[in-house]
């Protein structure tokens, strides 16, 4: 079942037959995109959703039709959660500590992308400040109420390709600042954070994985104009015909978030545990080119040791040891 899937599959088809009543899941993001689908299709399914985001009144119009579209005791709550913010990653995971309901599933969805530069609340890059930092403590500190047999799915990209992690100057203080590159270093991150988050918490039984939700149409690329867009698809299509591949084509959002939900809960935990993931399977290490469309993950980002260093590093960075 887990194998039946690929780029153009959809969350309806991942999900189709499978009921996930009873089950709690927390998503970040969900104020548009990738985020809102995820959560409208596992409400769908019976699944009780904590949907985080910054801008409550932004979510609650974006997912007012998921709890119209819930069923089999599906539903969801929307709670306040800023990853460029310490103070409100800790206040947020206290609450949910101090509440003690266990979730399944943690997708870590939220990001932004190419951002210009800047800092988060506490002085982080504002890219590794939000997409990996953010992520790193919430999750970290509500990994208890993660239970056995759960899973942590971190979305990335394929952008990680970008760049490796620079643990000795990552918030470009010496270094020229570069959106794509800043963008690179925290989607590796998040990948480095699956791999060594999977290698403490799998004695009990609780895995993650990260993925590459695939190219798609969404506000997360606000940042970059549309004469960019199209000269990057100009050179991702030039590659793609020198391979003889047909061009490149976006994914629609419910085609994105297929690999969420497919690494969640519908493939075995040993396929995905400590993996990358794409197009709805596991994908392999590649050197290739940077391209979306070609697929394949960066050795350096599932490197077991670069991982350890990572989270010394970003432990460093927020004050705390997990």
């Amino acid at each position: 079942m887990a194998g039946t899937f690929n780029a153009s599959s959809t969350t309806d088809e991942v999900l189709e037959g499978v009921d996930l009543g009873g089950k709690r899941v927390l998503v970040t993001g969900v104020s548009a995109g990738l985020g809102v689908e995820t959560a409208r299709v596992l409400a769908a399914r019976g699944a009780r959703v904590v949907g985080a985001a910054r801008d409550l009144d932004k979510a609650r119009r974006a997912t007012a039709h998921v709890l119209e579209g819930a069923a089999n005791g599906g539903g969801l709550e929307l709670i306040e959660l800023d990853l460029a913010s310490l103070a409100s990653v800790r206040a947020r995971a206290d609450a949910l500590v101090a509440d003690g309901r266990p979730f399944d599933v943690v997708i870590a969805n939220a990001g932004v992308m190419a951002t210009p530069f800047g800092h988060t609340a506490d002085g982080f890059e504002t890219q590794f400040g939000t997409n990996h930092l953010g992520h790193f403590a919430f999750v970290n500190r509500i990994a208890g109420l993660i239970a056995p047999g759960g899973r942590l799915v971190n979305v990335s990209s394929a952008g990680h390709r970008y760049s490796d992690v620079d643990l000795d100057d990552p918030n470009f203080e010496r270094t020229p600042y570069d959106p794509r590159v800043a963008y690179g270093r925290s989607k590796t991150a998040n990948i480095l954070f699956a791999v060594e988050f999977d290698r403490r918490h799998r004695p009990r039984g609780v895995r993650a994985t990260a993925l590459h939700p695939g190219g798609i149409r969404t506000e997360l690329a606000r940042h970059i104009g549309e004469d960019t867009i199209a000269a990057m698809l100009e050179q991702i299509n030039a590659q793609l015909a020198a391979e003889g591949r047909p061009p490149f084509r976006w994914k629609t959002i419910p085609q994105g978030a297929a690999t969420s939900v497919w690494a969640g809960f519908v493939a075995a935990a040993e396929e995905v545990g400590g993996r990358y993931c794409e197009d709805c399977h596991v994908s392999t290490v590649t050197d290739g080119p940077i391209n979306p469309a070609l697929g394949g993950v960066r050795a350096y980002a599932l490197d077991p040791d670069r991982a350890r260093a990572l989270w010394a590093k970003s432990e460093e960075m927020v004050g705390e040891r997990f």
